[in-house]
C-alpha cells in the first residue's frame, strides 16, 4: 500500500512538497497559515519558570537561543538535507566559525581542500592558528589519497567543498568521508554550490553539510544567513557552544526572508541548472573564450566524478571562465554585458559575475589557465538562456570586434 502523503509528516513526501510544507505551521493566535513574522527578543515565560534551562535552544524564550523564525527554518533545513537538526546563523561565514569553533581545540591538525572558500582560507591560514594554535593542512581533495597522506594522530576534522568555490573542481564527498572517518576525523562539507535535492553531503558520509544561506537557498539576493546540518548530537553542541554563547545568531527577519525564499528551491533549482549547461557550452565552443571550467562539460577534470556524483540531477549553476586578453579586457567585457550584473555573491535570481585577477596567495592553488587570465566568476540566474547568451555574445563582439 502506498504512504499517504501528510503535510505534518515530511517523510510521507516528496521534496517539492517538503519545500512547500516542511517547518511551517498554523499560527495558533491569528490563524495564519502560514509562520508568521516575529520582530520578539524575548518569549513569555511559565508561571513558575525556576526549571528552565536558561541556554535551552528548543522552546522560544530569548532570541539568542531560539526565536520562532529560527525554529520553522531549522526544520525545514533539517527535512531537505536529511539531517536530525539544524541550526541558523547570521551569515555562511558565522556558520563556517561555528563548526570550526565548536569541534577544535587549542593544538587540533586539520586537513582542508587547498581551494576553499576566501574566508576559510584565512581561518586556517591566519586566524585559527594565530590565535589558538590550530594547524593546516592544504591538499587536493580531488584525490582522496592527498587527504589520507595528510592525516596525523591529532587531526580531528576534514573540511572539503563539493565544487570548490571558484575553480569548480569536485570532491567524491563519499570517498573523503571513508578515508577521514578511519582516522576518526569528522568531515565537514560546504554545499553552498550544491544545494538539496542536487547533492546531499550526509547521504554520502558527511557529518555535517554547511551552507550559506544567503545563495541558493534565499535565492533572492535580499538576506543573510548560514546554516548547519547533521545529527541532533553535533548540532547540539554547536547551538550550546557557537550559538547561544558567541551569539551570532540569525534576525527573524532574515530568518522568514529565507524561509520563504526556499519554498521555491526546487523550481529555481531547475531553471538554473538548465540554462548553466547551455551557456557553459555556447562560452565552450567560443573562439574568444580561452577556458570554461564547469563540471558539465566534459573537458572538465572531474567531468565523469560529478556526472556519477550528482546522478544526472545536473552540475551546479556556477561556473569560472576567461577570455583572450589581460585584465583590462576582461574588465571590459564585463562593462560591455548589459542583462548580467558585476557583483559579488551568487545563487540569485539575477545572473552575477565578478572579474578576479591573477594576483593573492590563494591564486597560486589554482590551475594554471586561472592564473595565466585570471577569471571570471559566473553564477547563473534566473533570466531567459536566449538573453543570457545574447548579452554574453554581444559583449564578447563589442570587446573584440
Amino acid at each position: 500500500m502506498t504512504t499517504r502523503p501528510d503535510k505534518h509528516d515530511p517523510s510521507t513526501l516528496s521534496f517539492l512538497t517538503q519545500a512547500v510544507h516542511a517547518g511551517n505551521s498554523i499560527d495558533p493566535g491569528s490563524g495564519a497559515i502560514r509562520t508568521p513574522l516575529v520582530l520578539a527578543n524575548s518569549y513569555a515565560l511559565p508561571e513558575d519558570p525556576s526549571g528552565l534551562d536558561w541556554s535551552g535552544t528548543e522552546v522560544p524564550l530569548y532570541t539568542r537561543n531560539s526565536g520562532a523564525n529560527q525554529l520553522a527554518l531549522q526544520q525545514k533545513l533539517a527535512v531537505l538535507e536529511h539531517g536530525e537538526d539544524a541550526v541558523v546563523l547570521a551569515s555562511g561565514v558565522a556558520a563556517l566559525h561555528s563548526v570550526f569553533f565548536t569541534f577544535l581545540n587549542s593544538g587540533d591538525h586539520v586537513v582542508v581542500a587547498d581551494v576553499t572558500y576566501e574566508a576559510t582560507w584565512r581561518l586556517f591560514t591566519e586566524l585559527l592558528p594565530s590565535k589558538y594554535g590550530i594547524e593546516a593542512t592544504f591538499v587536493d581533495a580531488s584525490d582522496p589519497e592527498n587527504i589520507r597522506a595528510a592525516l596525523r594522530p591529532d587531526t580531528k576534522l576534514v573540511h572539503v567543498e563539493v565544487v570548490a568555490n571558484p575553480t569548480t573542481k569536485v570532491t567524491d564527498i563519499r570517498a573523503v568521508a571513508d578515508v577521514a572517518h578511519e582516522a576518526g576525523a569528522l568531515v565537514t562539507v560546504d554545499s553552498t554550490f550544491t544545494p538539496p535535492p542536487l547533492f546531499r553531503p550526509l547521504d554520502h558520509g558527511a557529518d555535517l553539510v554547511i551552507h550559506s544561506l544567503t545563495k541558493y537557498i534565499n535565492g533572492h539576493g535580499d538576506a543573510m544567513g548560514g546554516a548547519v546540518v547533521g545529527s541532533r548530537e553535533l548540532i547540539a553542541r554547536i547551538k550550546s557552544d557557537a550559538m547561544v554563547d558567541v551569539g551570532g545568531i540569525i534576525s527573524p527577519f532574515n530568518a522568514w526572508l529565507i524561509t520563504r525564499g526556499s519554498i521555491t528551491l526546487p523550481l529555481r533549482l531547475a531553471r538554473h541548472l538548465d540554462t548553466a549547461q547551455r551557456v557553459a557550452e555556447f562560452l565552450d565552443g567560443h573562439p574568444r573564450v580561452t577556458y570554461v571550467a564547469y563540471p558539465g562539460l566534459p573537458s572538465h577534470p572531474q567531468h565523469a566524478l560529478a556526472t556519477r556524483q550528482f546522478e544526472g540531477r545536473g552540475f551546479g549553476a556556477m561556473m569560472a571562465f576567461g577570455v583572450d586578453g589581460d585584465s583590462d579586457t576582461h574588465n571590459r567585457f564585463v562593462s560591455n554585458l548589459r542583462v548580467i550584473t558585476s557583483a559579488v555573491s551568487l545563487g540569485h535570481d539575477e545572473s552575477l559575475i565578478v572579474h578576479v585577477g591573477t594576483d593573492g596567495p590563494r591564486v597560486r592553488q589554482y590551475p594554471e589557465e586561472f592564473r595565466r587570465w585570471g577569471h571570471l566568476r559566473f553564477s547563473i540566474g534566473l533570466e531567459d538562456p536566449d538573453d543570457l547568451v545574447a548579452d554574453l555574445d554581444a559583449a564578447l563582439t563589442a570587446t573584440f570586434g
